[in-house]
């Protein structure tokens, strides 16, 4: 299917991270594995442009006179393309893109790359990110099926909590994994009055990737072995707080946008960057949806989803026996509590913070490409060696 929507591509910054690590091509130019960097990022999006819809580029006019800009026509794949030249660094990326505003028509979706460009258009349409992102699905399906599709998800999800809560037995493999699930919520369910929501989440994370251990259905959020951590913080939140079926779609739509972003600027792979990028991007998600569903504005969303990913920073991915249960189970879990308690945190605060999404994004790209590949899903260091087999 054609993507029909706008792109917008703000690309007239300084550079100077890739200039102090000694590249002197500007970074959409960098070549990666013989293409431009650029080309790459596009390509990830793995989409097709409609001709119909324009693709609107801002540059430096010195990067114009210096580059060969008609590679975007091949990149795109049409020559609907408005280059948009500056003489001079804005003050940051979402001044860039206001330079770009009479060409943008509000009535069709915008394929932005950053959050911090989510955040300007979120404050110039006067939409939450929730509803920016039912926008852009609705250019393609009606909403009737939009909400039909989001419910399914969110069964699918609640399926898979109640399933592993009443499951028990030995999950396959070798390790002898014991299902704890099941064990752990009739304990929570018998003592209401000392469990508190860590105890809850965990329980449901839980269940969710003892099914996926075992085979069983599961919703990639965004991975598999991270599918626990977003279940479970909405099945808490349905299943505690009496959450309407319009907030659990809004939890899902917020979570897809934060989802999207971490996926195109960095990487949801534990092969490529390690777990911050499994459970790191799962908790990040969760915490922008409950905190959406909680009526948080757009800043307040993005705080809880930095929070959630900070948090996640530098974790490895170092299954034992190359099995996704030790330490993935447990994990989840922890990663379910993060989300909540950013959500929480954001939502009795402005939104002000010191480091961005982006930013947090950006410093785990960095990581998982610094990181050995010893811990990036390979079992050859961490806990996977430090577990012996008698």
């Amino acid at each position: 299917m054609k993507q029909k929507c706008n792109i917008l591509i703000p690309m007239a910054g300084r550079g100077s991270r890739f200039e102090e690590q000694g590249y002197t091509d500007k970074k959409p130019f960098i070549d990666v594995n013989g293409k431009p960097m650029i080309q790459r990022v596009i390509e990830n999006l793995n989409i097709e442009f409609d001709k119909n819809f324009k693709c609107i580029i801002i540059c430096q006019e010195s990067d114009y006179e210096e580059y060969d800009f008609s590679l975007f026509n091949e990149i795109i794949g049409h020559d609907n393309i408005e280059i948009i030249k500056l003489n001079g660094i804005t003050e940051g990326a979402a001044c860039t893109l206001l330079t770009a505003k009479e060409f943008i028509n509000n009535r069709i979706p915008l394929l932005s790359f950053n959050s911090d460009q989510m955040l300007e258009m979120s404050k110039e349409h006067n939409k939450t990110i929730w509803e920016m992102k039912q926008a852009n699905e609705l250019e393609n399906i009606p909403e009737k099926i939009l909400n039909q599709e989001l419910d399914k998800i969110w069964n699918a999800m609640k399926t898979c909590v109640e399933r592993g809560l009443t499951t028990e037995g030995i999950l396959p493999g070798g390790l002898n994994t014991k299902r704890r699930a099941k064990q752990l919520h009739e304990s929570l369910q018998n003592d209401k009055e000392n469990a508190g929501s860590s105890d809850w989440l965990c329980a449901y994370a839980m269940a969710v990737n003892e099914e996926n251990a075992a085979g069983h259905m599961v919703v990639t959020a965004p991975t598999n072995g991270a599918a626990g951590v977003v279940p479970a913080t909405l099945y808490y939140y349905y299943k505690h707080k009496a959450a309407t079926p319009e907030q659990i779609r809004q939890f899902l739509l917020s979570a897809s946008a934060i989802g999207g972003l971490i996926k195109h600027n960095s990487s949801i792979s534990g092969a490529e960057v390690g777990c911050q990028g499994e459970v790191g991007s799962a908790s990040s998600m969760a915490a922008a949806g409950l905190c959406a569903a909680r009526g948080g504005t757009s800043e307040q969303i993005e705080n809880a989803a930095e929070m959630a990913l900070e948090h996640h920073i530098g974790m490895t991915c170092d299954p034992v026996k190359g099995l996704v249960q030790v330490p993935c189970i447990e994990r989840n879990g922890f990663g379910a509590v993060k989300a909540y308690t950013a959500s929480s945190l954001s939502l009795r605060e402005s939104g002000e913070h010191l480091i961005s999404l982006d930013q947090c994004i950006a410093a785990m790209k960095r990581t998982g490409l610094d990181m050995s590949n010893k811990y990036k899903e390979t079992s050859l260091g961490g806990l996977a060696v430090s577990f012996i087999e008698c």
